[in-house]
Formats: C-alpha cells, sequence, structure tokens
C-alpha cells in the first residue's frame, strides 16, 4: 500500500522542481516516524556516533572547521527496525521517476547529532570526484526544539537566505548538486536523519539531472 496519494507527491515534487529545494511538515506518517526515532533511541544507548568527515568516500577527513557534528551509518539489513523509513524512501524514488523523470538508483542515510556549538559552513553536497547524489534528504527529530536552540538549515538563495527551523518531522528537500547551504551553530542538541538519492547513473529529467 502506498504511503501517499500521486496527487500529494505532485504537489510536494513540483514545489522541489520550480525552487529546487521543498519544505514539507509532518512528512513522516506515525509508523514510519515511530520506526525512526526507535533507531534513534537505541543509537542514544549504544553511542555509536562518529565524528563527521568532509570529501568523498576515499577522500574523507574530519575538519573541524568545517563542519563539527557525529554520524551513525544506516544499513538497511542491520537496522532493520528503520524498515518502514527505507519503504516510504523507495516509494519517493518511484515517483521522482515518475513526475521528474530522474534516474534514481540507490540511497544512502545516517543519523546525525550537532552537540552544543555544532555547525556545518556553507557547501553542496556533490563532489567533483563523485556526482551521483542528486537530491538531498532531511528529516529533522528534534521534539522540543524551540526559537532560541539554533541548528537551523540555511538555504543561500538570491536575494535572501531561507532559514528552516528543525521542527520534529520537518523534512527538506533539495538538489544536491546546485543548493548552498550551511547548518547554523547548535545552542542544543539537534538531531536529523540525512541522506541522498543517488543516479547510477542518471538521465536528463526535468531538473536537469
Amino acid at each position: 500500500m502506498a504511503f501517499y496519494t500521486n496527487e500529494q507527491w505532485v504537489q510536494w515534487l513540483d514545489r522541489l522542481a520550480e525552487q529546487e529545494f521543498a519544505v514539507i511538515d509532518s512528512f513522516l506518517p506515525d509508523e514510519v516516524l515511530a520506526s525512526v526515532r526507535a533507531v534513534l533511541r537505541e543509537q542514544q544507548l549504544q553511542q555509536q556516533w562518529q565524528p563527521a568527515k568532509v570529501g568523498s568516500a576515499t577522500e574523507e577527513v574530519r575538519v573541524a572547521e568545517i563542519r563539527s557534528d557525529f554520524t551513525y551509518w544506516l544499513d538497511i539489513y542491520r537496522d532493520t527496525a528503520a524498515r518502514p523509513f527505507f519503504d516510504l524512501v523507495g516509494e519517493l524514488m518511484e515517483q521522482l521517476g515518475q513526475q521528474l523523470f530522474l534516474s534514481v538508483r540507490g540511497f544512502e542515510f545516517h543519523l546525525a547529532k550537532y552537540p552544543t556549538g555544532g555547525f556545518y559552513k556553507p557547501h553542496l553536497d556533490q563532489f567533483d570526484s563523485r556526482s551521483n547524489r542528486v537530491i538531498s534528504f532531511v528529516v529533522y527529530l528534534n521534539e522540543h526544539w524551540q526559537v532560541g536552540d539554533g541548528g537551523e538549515l540555511r538555504i543561500h538563495r538570491a536575494p535572501e537566505p531561507i532559514t528552516v527551523a528543525p521542527l520534529m518531522n520537518r523534512a527538506v528537500l533539495f538538489r544536491s548538486d546546485t543548493v548552498l547551504h550551511e547548518v547554523l551553530p547548535a545552542s542544543a542538541v539537534r538531531y536529523s536523519l540525512t541522506g541522498w538519492l543517488l543516479k547510477q547513473p542518471s538521465s536528463l529529467g526535468v531538473l536537469g539531472l
């Protein structure tokens, strides 16, 4: 059974095509959100966070001046509690093909933890040496976030940047190769589920990808 109707997907993906990003509140259905939060709770107990790095997989390095978050990379076979989320990602990938003619064939996701003071300087999500990231996908997991807690996503657009508060179950989709963005310094611990939809390879679609 589908999570959302074609009409709902068209509304969201039209927004993505028109402005290269889309902000969607209350995105994950209750059962999917519960599955993601279960994985986060387990990770909070296990404390397997790794310092986040910059660069492609073969050239990753920790550069504290650029980013200071921590990550836990999800595995579809190991992190079985997140299966409902991966099913939703599959539906999104199908809709990107149907609605925007994007050839998306894979994905990668991690939980992200920004400690107090954590940040990520302005950047694109695509690398010169690895250009297969098509769409970036963030879902925020901050139950009690309020103004002053920081950790907002700032999208650098002319004439003015757009600031997105990391509210619980707010999703952001955006083009990995063109949308310059940053995570503003956090004044409280900030969590998200962050990932990318990948082309292997891609043909030209509505977004020119």
